[in-house]
């Protein structure tokens, strides 16, 4: 099983370090707790899939993940490539290589969606030290990889997500993967208000990033996100924690009986 705990120390960065390791996580929003001694490791190129029911807290370990202001982490630790994740500012952990697939994504009124993905591109460049895109590079490659997502040039012109569907948006979040290309992406909920075509075009795109090193964490409600993005991994998640873990098969065994189980009375 992937789940392991361990003392890191500086020195301690071989190259078997986890990807990602989550050590006793508490975390709180306003005076409410509700991640509780969650613990997770997962490895390059490890799909996981994140299950349960609504208000066990999936969402708040996304945001926790990522930095979101008004999300406190009061115990634990987490580490990404060795490194302290919870050291770093939100702008940090996406140069670093996360990606958050957000269940609504926002609307920016005014800033065309070439504008926002070029100077994202650019900053996680910079960051790696490599060289940063001119304007007919980007827009080449912008294209190429819109193409494969079915999304035209002037979709892409647009004001990032003003006036799209909620295909669309999750379209476009998923060109934004597709071109940053994170070693982490959390995908929450990334099915939400899909058609059965929207939700083929996303995962697609999404396989298309699995190539063994990059990893995921899916989180989702309903196992059919799961035929068509695999996981390595399914943890049911109740509680504030993970409380079963297993494979494929788990999801297919929630689908049918549902979260009851793990539900404690109130």
């Amino acid at each position: 099983m992937t789940m392991i705990k361990r003392q890191h120390k500086k020195e301690d960065i071989m190259t078997n370090t986890p990807l990602l390791e989550i050590e006793d996580l508490y975390a709180r929003v306003g005076e409410k707790e509700i991640i509780k001694d969650f613990n997770l490791t997962i490895n390059e190129g490890e799909v996981h899939a994140i299950m349960g029911p609504n208000g066990a807290g999936k969402s708040t370990l996304s945001y926790v993940l990522t930095g979101k202001p008004g999300y406190e982490v009061t115990s634990g630790k987490v580490w990404f490539k060795g490194k302290d994740l919870l050291a770093m500012s939100p702008e940090e952990r996406a140069r670093e290589g996360i990606f958050l697939c957000m269940q609504y994504p926002v609307e920016i009124p005014g800033v065309p969606t070439t504008t926002f993905l070029k100077h994202a591109v650019n900053a996680v460049r910079k960051h790696r030290n490599e060289p940063e895109l001119d304007t007919l590079n980007f827009v080449k490659m912008v294209r190429e990889e819109g193409k494969a997502l079915g999304i035209d040039n002037e979709m892409i012109k647009r004001p990032v997500n003003v006036g799209f569907s909620g295909g669309e948006k999750k379209r476009l979040e998923t060109l934004q993967m597709s071109i940053l290309k994170p070693d982490f992406s959390i995908l929450d909920e990334a099915d939400s208000g899909l058609d059965i075509d929207a939700l083929k075009v996303v995962a697609d795109g999404v396989n298309a990033l699995r190539d063994g090193h990059r990893s995921m964490l899916v989180i989702t409600h309903y196992q059919r996100l799961l035929n068509y993005i695999v996981p390595d991994f399914v943890h049911v998640f109740a509680d504030g924690h993970i409380v079963r873990s297993g494979d494929k098969t788990l999801a297919l065994e929630l689908e049918e009986k549902g979260y009851a189980e793990f539900v404690k009375e109130k």
